[in-house]
Parts: C-alpha cells; sequence; structure tokens
C-alpha cells in the first residue's frame, strides 16, 4: 500500500511537469524611435519607481521592498482599470541604459516572465528603445480558453510594451 501511494505521488509530479512543459516560452519584443538623445531618453524613462510617470496604464508605483535604482527592489504598479502588479529588479545597468525585472505577481496573462528595458543612440539626436519580454502564459495546460492561450498573452504583452513606448516617445519628444 505505502509503495502505491509513492508511485501515485511520483505520477503526479510528472504530471504536473508535464503541464508545465506543454506552455512553450513566449518572447515579445517592441522598439521605437525617439527624436531625442539617449541621454534624455534614458533620464525619463530609468527610475523603476517612475513607470506611472510615462506609462499611460499605471496609476502608481511605489517601491515596497528595497532601494529604487538596486537590484532587489520590489515595486508595485497599481493599473488605471484595476489591478495591480508587482516587479522585482534584477539588474540595472546605468551606464548602458538599461534594467532587467520579472514579474512576481499580477493581473496579467503571463507567468515565468523577465523582460528588459533599453535605450540606445542611434545617431545625433535620435535614440532607439527595446522592450522585451520573455514568459509563458499563465495558463500553463494542454487546452487554455481563448482567452489564456499564447496568442492572448503576447497580444496583451505588446499593448502594454506599444503603449508605454509610444507614450513615451510623445512625452520626450514633446520636451
Amino acid at each position: 500500500m505505502k509503495m502505491n501511494s509513492v508511485i501515485a505521488a511520483g505520477l503526479c509530479l510528472l504530471a504536473c511537469g508535464f503541464a508545465q512543459a506543454a506552455a512553450p516560452r513566449l518572447t515579445v519584443s517592441k522598439t521605437i524611435s525617439i527624436d531625442a538623445p539617449a541621454a534624455k531618453v534614458w533620464k525619463a524613462a530609468r527610475d523603476f519607481n517612475g513607470l506611472n510617470t510615462w506609462h499611460p496604464a499605471v496609476a502608481t508605483d511605489e517601491i515596497v521592498e528595497g532601494k529604487n535604482d538596486t537590484v532587489g527592489a520590489v515595486r508595485l504598479l497599481t493599473l488605471k482599470g484595476g489591478g495591480t502588479i508587482k516587479e522585482k529588479l534584477l539588474a540595472f545597468d546605468a551606464a548602458g541604459r538599461s534594467f532587467k525585472y520579472a514579474i512576481l505577481e499580477g493581473v496579467l496573462p503571463v507567468s515565468d516572465y523577465t523582460s528588459t528595458f533599453a535605450v540606445k543612440s542611434a545617431g545625433k539626436n535620435q535614440s532607439s528603445v527595446t522592450w522585451t519580454g520573455h514568459f509563458k502564459r499563465k495558463n500553463v495546460g494542454d487546452s487554455p480558453a481563448d482567452n489564456e492561450n499564447d496568442k492572448t498573452a503576447r497580444d496583451t504583452i505588446g499593448g502594454v510594451y506599444q503603449g508605454g513606448l509610444d507614450n513615451l516617445k510623445k512625452i520626450v519628444e514633446a520636451k
């Protein structure tokens, strides 16, 4: 009887592993050109505690653990349409004008999410900003509903990135 319980537990763990493997790793990357020097764009977007200053979907952004712009800092984003997202800063390179973070929990239809935000010079008074994310859909099962599938996850993250980048461009070019 004890051996049957061990075998059943093992099969259950194995099945859970297959369910996790069923969802592929997805990638979304959006890039925008901005008519401003990279230093100006970086100054507008670099603050890990300042996403609400340029992303139109974010109402508030507060550091709830650690110190702003320091690896390990955790921010809590409150969205204008409702809901929250908790994110952890994984890397911050001021000289290279980039940072990397992970979503710890939130309302987006994704799991196992990491993202990199980078500002590069693209010539005199020109910048290129790239926001790239790697993730799985939140429902990692074999047959997710239409609102939980890979397309929904990609489209949602792509919309988040594009909306933010479009607004960052608008704000920086207006100054």
